[in-house]
């Protein structure tokens, strides 16, 4: 069974490297066991940049369900603060 925490780490460990190399982050806001849905928040230069929505659903998206394909069905977000977008 798929934990909140086991989610956090991967978003730690996988995705936020990369999202800090553009003055970005990601967070866990809820992860629903009965739909199977993550729902992130993109924080920094994330927030409101236009690749936001392709960075969930290629980047985010795939890693979490490639990682738990049993109990992951669909990531979707809603954006932090926007502070300067990377693009």
């Amino acid at each position: 069974m798929t934990t909140s925490s086991d989610i956090e780490q991967i978003l730690e460990e996988q995705i936020s490297p990369y999202l800090s190399l553009h003055g970005g982050a990601i967070e866990l806001l809820d992860y629903n066991n009965e739909t199977r849905n993550v729902h992130v928040k993109l924080t920094g230069s994330c927030a409101g940049c236009s690749a936001s929505t392709i960075t969930i659903k290629i980047g985010v998206e795939n890693v979490l369900l490639s990682t738990f394909p049993d109990t992951i069905k669909s990531v979707t977000h809603e954006e932090g603060e926007v502070i300067s977008p990377f693009y």
